[in-house]
């Protein structure tokens, strides 16, 4: 059954707010209709982007002639040439190669230089370049600790005790070194558990990095700024990479090839995004929940903008749109759970997602019918373009995970209904799973692996870590950004209302408590960065992108619930306005 014969195409309807840049503004929340009387309602905005304006973004390839086109691939295959040539030169000294991979990937050109950073680095790590000059400061271990670290090569935490007084403590005269107290922060953010002079080492440069000298310049101290709100580690790369490149410009970076490139590389992968997103404008116009379902958020950019952190890179474009239109539903989905539906109405809809059956669609209400009809439908249809292209059959694993999330939607439902607040382990159980980022994760992992080996699947059925910890992180940091709106609708579980009751501490206690399970979680993550984990780096590096999507998203409140300016902001600088070095 076609959804397009469902639901009838539609364009938002501005009339009652103004428009400028494309973007609506508000002057108050927005009521939502309730088509069957006796309902809360959440006061969601609408979408802060219409639909007009979206739909008119031409791309950076479409403005150009093909010959311009040509012009600019020739000219970036040159760049990359340069950069492959400088990373293969043999003359050079190791922390010259750790400087030169660092700026590949914070300019966001990891992915095309994959196999010549990994030969580079083994040269380094080789008995002859051990015997060359190794810059034994601060800085230049950090940042091969760091740089080796994410790459998968294992490097002992035992490289910083040179730094250390007898008593175990770091030299107090290092505080006074901003770069290498920059980058020891930064390296400490890659510590695994059970590493104690990388949780020293992290107490120790945030305290040093607060307290910056007023001599230090405006650049050092902008960076230091930036890092210390969000690590290099747990920020979006592609977002990061743009803040980079203009950086990078307005210091007057001197290797141009790579900076050109970066700039060049940003630009093309905006001009598929356009594309990407126009296309998901077309699916959510004719899926048409947004405009039948008042009550539901209507986020398909920011929705779209979450799926491009998680995948990024321009081969990925079917699991970048596959993931877009999964967290769609989800966010339909958790309204009708959080907000709308009867307990009733929940749980008939809960069994019908586990039958996963179209005759279940009979058993359920209006409004539900609708929701059913486009999550089974949009599902069946991503499971068949992925058993056409590779032969397996993978509805069963996506059928599972989102009967997981209805499940522990329905769980955190009952507890609001019954006024019930659980203990923080039964919370974060249940949690990490209503988060939604296995759902979003075990489409990404069917829509972007060529091929599926058995393992992979395995793990992938019974929530390897690398589904399980980002999802936890999403659900935390999300519970940090939105538990005072939550309260204030009637909702009783997040963790941090469930740390304050259990613990019977107060609220900044509780969230200080949340912040530590983050970190916890990270630490225990960041061993698949060099254990094998049975999944392809590709998969592994999506995983690590959700829970980096989760900060950057919530970092500053709720930018899905409530989108404001620097959100906006985010969302206009990634997708639609090209980077220029011209003007820094």
């Amino acid at each position: 059954m076609a959804l397009h014969l469902l639901f009838a195409p539609y364009l938002p309807e501005l009339s009652s707010q103004r428009v400028a840049n494309g973007r609506v503004h508000c002057s108050a929340s927005t009521q939502v209709s309730d088509p069957q009387g006796g309902r809360r309602s959440a006061n969601y905005q609408p979408s802060v982007w219409t639909y007009n304006y979206l739909q008119s973004l031409v791309a950076d390839e479409v403005r150009r002639s093909r010959r311009e086109v040509e012009q600019r691939k020739e000219k970036a295959q040159v760049l990359e040439e340069q950069v492959r040539g400088a990373l293969s030169d043999e003359t050079a000294e190791p922390m010259t190669i750790f400087a030169l991979v660092d700026d590949i990937q914070r300019l966001g050109l990891g992915h095309h230089f994959g196999e010549d950073i990994s030969r580079a680095l083994r040269r380094c790590l080789s008995p002859g370049a051990v015997n060359k000059r190794l810059d034994k400061s601060l800085h230049g271990t950090a940042l091969s600790f760091r740089v080796l670290r994410q790459h998968g090569f294992e490097v002992s935490q035992d490289v910083f005790k040179i730094f250390m007084e007898e008593s175990g403590s770091f030299m107090k005269i290092l505080g006074g070194d901003v770069q290498g107290m920059l980058s020891l922060y930064e390296a400490s953010h890659l510590a695994f558990e059970e590493e104690d002079i990388l949780h020293k080492a992290k107490t120790f440069a945030i305290k040093h990095l607060k307290n910056l000298n007023s001599d230090v310049s405006k650049d050092l101290q902008d960076q230091v700024i930036h890092e210390l709100e969000l690590p290099l580690h747990r920020r979006m790369p592609l977002l990061e990479a743009r803040r980079s490149i203009e950086a990078y410009g307005r210091y007057g970076y001197t290797n141009h090839p790579i900076l050109e490139l970066a700039a060049t590389e940003f630009n093309t992968s905006q001009s598929t995004l356009q594309r990407d997103l126009q296309e998901m404008l077309g699916w959510w116009n004719n899926v048409s929940l947004a405009k039948r379902l008042s009550f539901a958020r209507d986020r398909l950019m920011e929705c779209f903008f979450w799926a491009v952190g998680i995948a990024h890179e321009p081969s990925l474009s079917i699991c970048r749109k596959g993931v877009t239109k999964a967290f769609s539903l989800i966010l339909v989905l958790d309204d009708v759970y959080d907000v709308f539906g009867t307990l009733d109405e929940l749980e008939l809809f809960t069994e019908a997602v586990r039958r996963w059956d179209i005759n279940a669609v009979e058993d359920l209400p209006g409004y539900m019918k609708l929701c059913f009809l486009a999550l089974y439908n949009s599902v069946n249809e991503m499971a068949y373009d992925t058993l056409k292209e590779t032969g397996e059959n993978v509805l069963p694993y996506l059928s599972k995970a989102w009967y997981d999330l209805c499940k522990a939607f329905l769980q955190e439902a009952k507890w609001s209904y019954n006024k019930i607040v659980p203990g923080v382990e039964e919370y974060l159980n249940n949690g990490w799973v209503s988060s939604s980022g296995q759902v979003m994760l075990t489409h990404a992992y069917f829509l972007s692996s060529p091929s599926m080996r058995k393992e992979e699947l395995e793990s992938l059925e019974h929530y390897h870590d690398l589904l399980r910890l980002p999802s936890l992180i999403f659900r935390l940091t999300n519970d940090l950004a939105t538990s005072s709106a939550e309260l204030e609708r009637g909702e009783t579980t997040n963790s941090i209302r469930c740390y304050m009751q259990e613990k019977g501490v107060s609220e900044s206690e509780a969230r200080e408590c949340v912040t530590e399970q983050i970190d916890t979680a990270w630490k225990k993550m960041n061993k698949y960065m060099v254990d094998d984990s049975t999944f392809n780096k590709s998969f592994v590096q999506m995983a690590y992108n959700l829970a980096r999507m989760a900060h950057c998203v919530y970092q500053d409140g709720d930018a899905i619930g409530a989108p404001d300016d620097q959100s906006w902001n985010r969302v206009h600088s990634l997708i639609i306005t090209p980077v220029s070095l011209a003007h820094g």
